[in-house]
C-alpha cells in the first residue's frame, strides 16, 4: 500500500512539474514595425520631400509593391496577457512631394512600451550609455 501511495504522489507531482502544467507559461509582450511617436507625425507635412520623411520617420516598413508613391509604417504590439495596439500611419507621394498622410490607430499618446524610463519592457535602454565611454582610454 505504501509503495502505491509514493507512485501516485511521485505522479502528480510530475504531472505538476511538468511543461504543460497548471502554473501556465511565461508570455512576454511582443512589439513589432516602425515605432512611430506622436512628436513624429506632428512633424510631418505635406510637401515634405522623401529623404525628409526618412531623416524624420525611418525606413518605411512597407512600400506597395505596384505604387511607389504610397509608404506604409506600421506598429503593433501584442501585450502577453492584454490587447493588441495596432497604428498605422500611410504617407501617399506625388513624385518626390508628400502629399497625404493617413492615421489609423490612436497616435496621440506614444506607443505602450515607451515608458519614462525608456524603450522595452526593462526599460534599460539609455541607462548604460555608449559602452566605450565606460572603458579606460587604454582599452579603447
Amino acid at each position: 500500500m505504501q509503495k502505491l501511495t509514493r507512485i501516485v504522489t511521485l505522479s502528480v507531482a510530475l504531472i505538476l512539474t511538468s511543461g504543460c502544467s497548471y502554473f501556465g507559461v511565461y508570455k512576454r509582450d511582443l512589439a513589432q514595425g516602425n515605432l512611430v511617436t506622436p512628436s513624429m507625425t506632428e512633424q510631418l507635412r505635406p510637401g515634405m520631400t522623401r529623404q525628409q520623411v526618412v531623416d524624420l520617420m525611418g525606413s518605411p516598413l512597407l512600400q506597395a509593391p505596384f505604387d511607389a508613391n504610397q509608404w506604409d509604417y506600421l506598429y503593433r504590439l501584442d501585450e502577453a496577457y492584454g490587447d493588441v495596439e495596432q497604428r498605422r500611419l500611410t504617407l501617399t507621394f506625388d513624385g518626390n512631394r508628400l502629399v497625404d498622410i493617413e492615421r489609423e490607430g490612436d497616435f496621440s499618446r506614444p506607443p505602450s512600451l515607451i515608458t519614462g524610463r525608456g524603450i522595452g519592457p526593462d526599460g534599460d535602454s539609455g541607462a548604460r550609455g555608449n559602452v566605450l565611454e565606460a572603458l579606460p582610454l587604454d582599452e579603447q
